[in-house]
């Protein structure tokens, strides 16, 4: 679980644009650019070069 402070001071990093946390995945999603960012540990891994793709399925 991310703490609500940290969510709201993160944006995307590249579009910096708003990010939505997923509770059940425990990633966060950037809708405009259709990608996801990790938490590990209790961080978020925000580094573009590791972010994956959203699967819209």
């Amino acid at each position: 679980m991310i703490e609500k402070k940290l969510l709201d001071i993160l944006v995307c990093p590249k579009c910096k644009g708003e990010l939505i946390y997923d509770e059940l995945k425990d990633i966060l999603i950037c809708k405009k650019d259709k990608i996801y960012f990790e938490i590990k540990n209790n961080i978020p891994i925000m580094v573009l070069e590791k972010a994956k793709k959203l699967d819209e399925n």
